[in-house]
């Protein structure tokens, strides 16, 4: 419940609703309480009189009462679809929101098919339950209440043979209720690994065809789809004993109530009519039983999906903005400085991926991040912009602490070609200017053409209006990193970040990108992360990172002199003429 009330100010924009709503239906309650007492004065008065107007007048009361309560039970029904659905809407966007605002470290431990559950089924589920609170919610208790009332008015000794059999009942509603929630718990969970199945082969399907892994897929999709469907029917199963027991129950209650009320009325001690609107009043009393076993179903879904909903939402960001951020320094000649940095990833427990780095980038210099698969390159560049923070040291931006400034204003100043190229449905246009989307046509094909990409967009059936498929499907994977190359030049970034941003292009077209981006780069303070050789020969500076560490920099030409791992990677990748030998002699 605690959970469940964390989540109740997304309800607070629609109070009004939500009390018109409330108004209603205690106002189709009391019309409820209202027609076995009627029918109590048809019998009596009408019907055991020979009164006809009494029968008359009475029934068409009791229809107006049913027209009328049959229109508040549409409004009711109506302010609770519209305020369920309401919720629902600002819960998934306070999610996603919350989803945007994380660090990358956040999303490495919250894998996307949990966040999709939490998007998806656990916010329907805390959907569902203000629905049935509003429409239902209420009605249960005040029923019973009224109905309890009603019936001792109409006879005490039958309503106190009733009261211990009402007892059982609701010691049986809550024993269901109380083991209902950590089922439903557990049920979400095994929701959690199918839909993280499911994400996984959607996301590879290329992958899993290439290396014929169909049936291996299927298998495991197979498993995590049975655990789930097993674990349901447990659950199911478990609820559906709920309302075999209750109709026992309420149908012992009537045995009881006909034979005993049935020996008071031969005994002249209670009415016909009486008899009748207490049976009336039974109903309407143990009624609202099965709907609480509805309500008990839905509390213990939305109390369980509640506490993952805010599993979500009170998670906070690793990176944290200081709660006075600095102005952003000036930017047009930008130098970044690290001062014997560390990181690792995930806790301190975690071995270091980056040690000791000290490194500085001077103002307009090209920067190129060479080193193996592994070695921290990529780790390297993600604590500029802040995707992660440093486990210690400092990161300076003109002689400023980036954890001093605020996340968005850096990232405003900073282009980055990632490893892994996105792009999203839409047009090429669209992707190219999804960082500046008020940019020119003009500033868009520049980008294009210094990113090497205008001639294959031209051919393009529609150009630059041509659509691309969800995640560029119908690109090359070329042409993806040359729009993502365009996309990043677009902002005119004083950083430009380009992490193994050629590597599916052919070395022809990476020259000619390279040519085009000098004129690009002027004034920039620019890092380029590579594996290839070739794409690093012209930095001003070439920094070498081996094991996290940094074991050399310099230009080409000083690292060709005093870096053995750079002569290796040299000696493998292009030779030239280079001469193992003359390695060896070095070493």
């Amino acid at each position: 419940m605690k959970y469940i009330k964390k989540l109740l100010p997304y309800l607070k924009p629609y109070w009004k609703r939500s009390a018109l709503a409330l108004v209603l239906l205690i106002a189709v309650i009391l019309m409820d309480l209202a027609i076995p007492r009627l029918i109590q004065r048809i019998i009596d008065d009408g019907i055991s009189a020979n009164n006809m107007q009494v029968v008359i007048s009475t029934t068409l009361w009791m229809l107006g009462i049913s027209i009328v309560q049959a229109l508040f039970a549409i409004g009711n029904n109506n302010l609770s679809v519209y305020i369920g659905e309401a919720v629902g809407r600002d819960l998934r966007e306070a999610l996603f929101l919350k989803i945007q605002s994380f660090s990358f470290g956040n999303l490495d431990r919250l894998n996307t098919g949990q966040l999709m559950v939490r998007l998806s089924s656990d916010t329907a589920m805390f959907q569902r339950l203000t629905r049935v609170f509003l429409r239902i919610g209420t009605r249960a208790p005040i029923l019973m209440i009224g109905s309890l009332i009603l019936m001792f008015q109409t006879d005490s000794r039958l309503a106190l043979m009733m009261l211990p059999l009402l007892v059982i009942i609701m010691v049986v509603i809550v024993f269901f209720v109380s083991r209902m929630g950590p089922l439903f718990h557990n049920m979400q969970e095994r929701l959690d690994m199918l839909n993280m199945t499911l994400q996984e082969n959607i996301a590879g399907v290329r992958l899993v065809k290439a290396f014929v892994r169909v049936d291996h897929e299927a298998e495991r999709f197979e498993q995590s789809n049975d655990r789930y469907t097993q674990f349901s029917i447990r659950v199911m199963k478990f609820m559906s004993t709920l309302s075999p027991t209750m109709s026992m129950f309420v149908n012992l209650a009537i045995v009881v109530v006909i034979y005993m009320g049935g020996m008071q009325s031969i005994s002249d001690s209670i009415t016909i009519g009486q008899l009748v609107a207490f049976i009336n009043y039974l109903y309407t009393t143990l009624g609202p039983l099965g709907i609480m076993v509805m309500l008990s179903n839905a509390l213990a879904a939305g109390s369980a999906s509640s506490e993952r909903i805010i599993g979500v939402l009170e998670t906070e960001p690793d990176v944290q903005d200081d709660p006075n951020p600095l102005a952003l320094p000036e930017m047009s000649h930008p130098t970044i400085q690290f001062e014997d940095v560390s990181f690792h990833y995930n806790g301190s427990g975690n071995e270091e991926v980056l040690t000791g780095i000290n490194l500085t980038a001077e103002p307009g210099q090209t920067v190129a991040i060479l080193g193996a698969t592994g070695a921290g390159k990529s780790s390297l560049i993600s604590l500029v912009p802040r995707f992660y923070e440093a486990a210690s040291g400092k990161i300076l931006l003109n002689g400023v602490d980036i954890r001093q400034l605020a996340q968005q204003d850096l990232l405003h100043h900073i282009g980055i070609v990632p490893q892994e190229t996105v792009l999203f449905s839409g047009t090429v246009r669209d992707n190219i200017r999804y960082g500046r989307p008020d940019a020119s046509e003009e500033d868009v094909v520049a980008a294009a053409q210094a990113a090497q990409a205008h001639d294959f967009i031209l051919s393009l059936p529609k150009g630059y209006d041509s659509h691309v498929e969800e995640r560029g499907t119908n690109l090359s994977g070329g042409q993806k990193q040359r729009l993502a190359i365009a996309r990043a030049l677009l902002m005119r970034p004083s950083i430009l970040i380009l992490d193994d941003s050629t590597s599916s292009v052919d070395v022809a077209t990476e020259t000619s990108i390279q040519e085009a981006l000098k004129g690009w780069m002027q004034g920039r303070t620019s890092f380029v992360v590579a594996q290839r050789i070739s794409t690093v020969l012209n930095a001003d500076k070439i920094v070498v990172i081996d094991e996290g560490r940094i074991t050399a920099e310099g230009t080409h030409q000083e690292l060709m002199q005093s870096s053995p791992i750079y002569q290796e990677i040299y000696a493998s990748q292009l030779g030239n003429g280079f001469h193992l030998e003359a390695m060896e002699e070095d070493r």
